[in-house]
């Protein structure tokens, strides 16, 4: 994937304990690092449950509409995000 300077993205990445976590960035290579660990910062919700691993990233065309695409992807059950992850392979 191409990271264009200034763009959003929506990401969802697959925790060891195989649950799912949903977030935005401007940098999706900077929060994966974040998230397992290597850098400062990283959610809470994933620093029990390293390694995580990007399964899915999608750019969009601002902060508002990543934020928005972001609520709907948590609102999905766990087998619709499985079946997101699995599609983007």
């Amino acid at each position: 994937m191409s990271v264009s300077s200034g763009a959003w993205y929506v990401y969802l990445v697959r925790c060891a304990d195989g649950t799912f976590y949903t977030g935005i960035t401007t940098d999706p290579a900077r929060r994966l690092a974040q998230h397992n660990g290597e850098r400062a910062g990283g959610a809470r919700y994933t620093r029990s449950r390293r390694p995580v691993v990007l399964v899915w990233c999608e750019r969009c065309a601002d902060r508002g509409s990543a934020a928005r695409r972001e609520a709907a992807l948590r609102r999905l059950p766990a087998a619709a995000k499985r079946t997101l992850a699995a599609g983007a392979n």
